[in-house]
């Protein structure tokens, strides 16, 4: 082995093939569950839910893929299956030529408001009723550390 790699100790292994695994089966089940219940997968949910909390639900679609994570061309194929429903629509943006607004419909407000309360009630029966308030306040801030050490800032 090379001696310049760093290998995890065995207390770091355990810890990182736990969280991997945790994390998961956390994803895992709450896409099986919103692919169940509302017909779409997390990742759907996800930008419904960046756009009915942004100001009149609208997002360029740059600003959209930086909020969840995705890549343009990644967000581009999903906006358009969300566009297929009728659950957003898509425009040029009126100050770049080259840029697109997603907007989120009121089919799509009132598809996200449907799935809604399964969901929440998903992500508090497989992460937070495990939890007790100690451990969740420690997720947090764990969470919070990664993500500013990941991206640079914290997700809101």
């Amino acid at each position: 082995m090379d001696a310049m790699t760093r290998w995890l100790d065995p207390d770091e292994q355990r810890t990182w093939r736990a969280f991997l695994t945790a994390s998961r089966a956390l994803m895992d089940a709450l896409d099986r569950e919103l692919q169940r219940d509302a017909g779409m997968p997390h990742a759907y949910y996800e930008i419904l839910v960046r756009l009915s909390e942004a100001p009149d639900r609208r997002l360029r679609m740059s600003e959209l893929a930086d909020a969840t994570g995705s890549s343009r061309s990644r967000l581009s194929h999903a906006a358009a299956r969300l566009e297929a429903e009728g659950w957003i629509r898509r425009e040029e943006c009126p100050t770049d030529r080259r840029g697109q607004i997603a907007t989120l419909t009121d089919a799509g407000y009132a598809t996200l408001a449907a799935a809604a309360p399964g969901h929440v009630e998903g992500v508090r029966r497989h992460l937070f009723d495990a939890l007790s308030p100690a451990q969740v306040d420690q997720l947090r801030r764990i969470s919070e550390t990664l993500a500013d050490h990941l991206t640079g800032s914290r997700p809101n």
